[in-house]
C-alpha cells in the first residue's frame, strides 16, 4: 500500500487494519525524519530522505535546487506500507521494476524495501550528477574575465547542499543496521550490500563536493576583496589628484593682501600651469603603480 502524505484519520484506519502500533501512526502523519531503522513490535519501520533535483536556468540568490523529502516504510510479515512526504521520490517506477521481478518478489515484503531503498540512492547519483554541472559553472564563473559581482547565489548552492547532505549521509549507519536484522531474507543481503555500495559512493560525492563549493567560494570571496582593494586605491588616488587644485583654491582664495604672486601680471597663469604639472604627475605616477 501507497500513501502520500495522510491524515491523521487515514493511518488510524490503516493501523486498526494492519494492526500497527499508535505511536507508528503518529511518526507516520509528520514528515521531515531523519533516516533510521527501528523495530516497533513485529513492524520495522524504515525511513528514507527522497531528493529531487529541481531543472533551472541560472542560479540565483533564491534559486531551489535540491527538493528532498522522505519516505517511511512499514514493513510486517506480509505486507509493506509505504508513506511519503513531499514531491520529490515518488514510488510508481519502483512498483513497475519489482512486477517486472518474479524471482525478487519471492523474498517477500523486505524485496519491496530494497527495491524502495535503491530507488532512493540512484535519485541521490542522479542529483549530485546534474548538482555537479552546477559546480562546474560556478568553477567557470568564479574565473571567467567577466564575472557577476553577486555572491549570494554561491551561499544559496550551500544551503541546498546542506539539504542533500542531510539527506544522503545519515543513511548509511541505518542501512549497516539493517543488513544486521534477522528479518531481512539471506537473499536479499547481496542487493542490500550492493545498494550500501551506491550509497557510499554518493556520500563521498556529495562531501567532495561541498569541500569543492567551499574552495570556490572562498576564491570567489578573495577575488571580491582584492576588487574593493583596487577600487579604494583609485579613489585615494584620484582623492590626491583633486587635493592640488582645492589646496590651491584654498590657499589663495583666503585674501590676504599679501601672497606671492596675487599682482603678478602671469600669477594667475603660472598658478593654473602649475596645477595641471603637478596633477599630471601624480597621475601618471598612479597610472604607473596600476592605481588607474
Amino acid at each position: 500500500m501507497g500513501l502520500h502524505e495522510p491524515d491523521l484519520a487515514t493511518m488510524r484506519a490503516v493501523a486498526e487494519t494492519f494492526g500497527l502500533h499508535d505511536l507508528t501512526v503518529a511518526q507516520a502523519v509528520e514528515g521531515g525524519h531523519r533516516p533510521v531503522v527501528e523495530a516497533i513490535g513485529d513492524v520495522t519501520r524504515v525511513v528514507l530522505r527522497t531528493a529531487r533535483y529541481v531543472e533551472h536556468e541560472e542560479l540565483t540568490a533564491t534559486s531551489e535546487v535540491v527538493d528532498t523529502g522522505d519516505v517511511t516504510l512499514l514493513i510486517g510479515s506480509w505486507f509493506v506500507i509505504t508513506v511519503r512526504h513531499g514531491s520529490a521520490g515518488a514510488l510508481w517506477p519502483v512498483r513497475q521494476e519489482v512486477e517486472k521481478r518474479p524471482a525478487l518478489l519471492r523474498s517477500g515484503p523486505w524485496a519491496i524495501a530494497y527495491a524502495v531503498a535503491s530507488r532512493m540512492v540512484d535519485d541521490y547519483l542522479d542529483v549530485s550528477t546534474s548538482v555537479e554541472r552546477d559546480l562546474e559553472r560556478l568553477e567557470e564563473e568564479t574565473f571567467a574575465t567577466r564575472r557577476s559581482g553577486e555572491v549570494a547565489h554561491f551561499y544559496q548552492l550551500k544551503l541546498e547542499m546542506v539539504e542533500l547532505k542531510r539527506a544522503v549521509l545519515p543513511l548509511q549507519e541505518p542501512l549497516a543496521r539493517l543488513l544486521d536484522l534477522t528479518v531481512v531474507p539471506p537473499g536479499l543481503r547481496p542487493y542490500l550490500v550492493d545498494v550500501r555500495g551506491r550509497l557510499a559512493r554518493a556520500a563521498d560525492r556529495v562531501a567532495g563536493f561541498d569541500d569543492l563549493l567551499n574552495s570556490i567560494l572562498q576564491a570567489r570571496l578573495t577575488q571580491v576583496t582584492l576588487e574593493q582593494n583596487n577600487d579604494m586605491r583609485m579613489i585615494a588616488a584620484w582623492a590626491a589628484i583633486a587635493a592640488i587644485p582645492t589646496v590651491g583654491a584654498g590657499i589663495y582664495g583666503m585674501n590676504f593682501t599679501n601672497m606671492p604672486g596675487i599682482t603678478a601680471r602671469y600669477g594667475f597663469s603660472v598658478t593654473v600651469v602649475i596645477i595641471v604639472l603637478v596633477c599630471s604627475g601624480l597621475f601618471w605616477r598612479f597610472k604607473r603603480a596600476g592605481w588607474l
